[in-house]
């Protein structure tokens, strides 16, 4: 295979007929490009230039592989090019996976962090609960997945896998802005035990939360109405319909009354979790860029 490097001083002896010249040009002594020319008509097999006292004359064979071989040095720049942005984490593809919640409220504050910082990289963003998405981390189709794990319902993630913490969201009870209760900055559970509950379906890690956080206060909770969509669960409280428990991040700014359940101190764990092994020059930059935008709020709901 014919040496790009030789090519490239080929072309410049071609175009200035002096080893001089564009051993200067070039940054090279007169001798690297004579034994560069040497070695390229070795590996072509026949003479590229006439050599005399005083110049050098291209052969046939010269002025064609010099003519013909810009292109190809152009695109081996080019790979160059992008192989060096690639490594620098300018360019490429970068892959994260979350949950409704934090896909509302955490990753529209990184992603836009992660664009500005790398504007001619590729940033997916796919959504999913946290079995879903672990495959893909596993498999290496994601490159990080944002995950949560209550303190109620304790899980433990693979061994192949490095979580990060990003935030403890306490666990709080949001009860329609005319409950007779919505007044306090707390509320014993025991006494929401004849309320209508809302709540994430029976197979979930916050329906079981809510069951064992009953159970201590002493009663069974009423549920009436299940979603998977906090913002749904949130707008039957809104209207009325009932009482909930949810994660700090799932909570409206407006519509309901959060009060911090007396006695708890219960949390909804928000992880990131990517392989140590990924090499993806864009992953450190993600994970700066949510543990940031993860900043104010870990702050305001860590005690």
């Amino acid at each position: 295979m014919l040496n790009p490097i030789h090519l490239r001083t080929l072309r410049e002896c071609v175009r200035t007929g002096s080893f001089a010249e564009a051993a200067r040009n070039l940054g090279y002594t007169a001798s690297a490009v004579s034994q560069q020319m040497v070695l390229l008509e070795r590996a072509v097999g026949a003479p590229l230039f006439e050599r005399s006292a005083r110049s050098v004359r291209a052969t046939a064979v010269a002025e064609l592989l010099a003519e013909r071989c810009g292109a190809v040095l152009g695109a081996l720049s080019t790979v160059e090019r992008e192989a060096k942005a690639l490594v620098a984490g300018d360019a490429g593809t970068l892959r994260l996976a979350s949950f409704a919640t934090a896909n509302a409220k955490v990753l529209p504050v990184a992603l836009a962090a992660i664009v500005a910082a790398r504007p001619n990289a590729e940033v997916h963003l796919d959504e999913g609960e946290p079995d879903e998405v672990l495959g893909g981390v596993l498999e290496g189709t994601l490159d990080a997945a944002v995950v949560f794990a209550y303190d109620l319902d304790p899980r433990v993630w693979p061994v192949e896998l490095r979580g990060t913490e990003l935030l403890a969201e306490p666990l709080a009870i949001a009860l329609p802005e005319s409950h007779r209760l919505a007044s306090g900055q707390e509320v014993d559970l025991a006494e929401l035990a004849g309320e209508r509950w809302i709540c994430t379906r029976a197979d979930t890690a916050g329906a079981r939360s809510l069951s064992r956080m009953a159970t201590a206060a002493g009663f069974d909770p009423g549920i009436i109405f299940r979603s998977n969509d906090y913002g749904v669960v949130a707008e039957l409280v809104a209207r009325g319909l009932g009482v909930a428990m949810m994660p700090r991040l799932a909570v409206p700014d407006h519509g309901v009354r959060v009060l911090r359940p007396a006695g708890w101190q219960a949390f909804r764990r928000v992880l990131v979790l990517h392989r140590p092994q990924n090499s993806n020059p864009l992953l450190p930059l993600a994970l700066d860029c949510l543990a940031r935008s993860c900043a104010d709020l870990r702050t305001r709901w860590t005690p």
